[in-house]
C-alpha cells in the first residue's frame, strides 16, 4: 500500500523558525474537523526567546518570575496559529501546560489563562505538567492545544 495516497488529508502550518527544521515537524495539523498545535514556546517572530530565564553555572534556571511573560507570549503564538485555520482560544477543547515550576505555573496560569480566554473558567479541558527539561534551558512552559473546528471547516 502507497503511504502517500493512503495518508490523512491534512493541513500545515508553521513560523518559519529554524527548529521547524531542525528537529522536523509542524508547528500545527489540521485533520478533518481537529487541529493539533504541538508545543508552542514564548518565541517572537524570529524566533527569540521572550523572557528567557535567566541560568546558573550549570545552565539551569534560578529564577521562574518569567513564567506569566513567557506564558502570556506562548498563548498570543498559539492564537496566531489558530488563526491560520479559521480557529480561535474559543475553539480549543484541550491544553496542557508542561512547566519546569508547578507552583510558579500555577500561580501564573490562573491570570493568563483567564485574560487570553477572555473568562473566569476557560471552557477547556486543562492539565498541568512538571518536567524537568524542555527544549530551551531558558524556557519555562510550553504549551500543546487541541481545538475542534466549526461545522464546515474541515478538510
Amino acid at each position: 500500500m502507497d503511504p502517500v495516497s493512503s495518508s490523512v488529508p491534512k493541513k500545515v502550518a508553521n513560523f518559519g523558525v529554524p527548529w521547524e527544521s531542525q528537529y522536523g515537524y509542524a508547528q500545527a495539523v489540521q485533520v478533518k474537523d481537529t487541529v493539533y498545535l504541538s508545543g508552542q514556546l514564548s518565541h517572537d517572530k524570529l524566533g527569540n526567546l521572550v523572557a528567557p530565564a535567566a541560568l546558573d553555572a550549570a545552565g539551569k534556571p534560578v529564577d521562574f518570575s518569567a513564567m506569566e511573560q513567557q506564558m502570556h507570549q506562548t498563548y498570543l503564538n498559539a492564537i496566531e496559529l489558530l488563526g491560520q485555520f479559521g480557529a480561535s482560544l474559543d475553539d480549543v477543547v484541550e491544553e496542557t501546560l508542561y512547566v519546569l515550576d508547578v507552583d510558579a505555573a500555577f500561580a501564573a496560569a490562573g491570570k493568563v489563562r483567564k485574560l487570553m480566554y477572555g473568562m473566569d473558567r476557560p471552557q477547556c479541558a486543562s492539565n498541568l505538567i512538571g518536567v524537568a527539561r524542555l527544549a530551551f534551558p531558558e524556557q519555562l512552559v510550553e504549551i500543546t492545544f487541541r481545538a475542534v473546528l466549526k461545522p464546515g471547516s474541515s478538510l
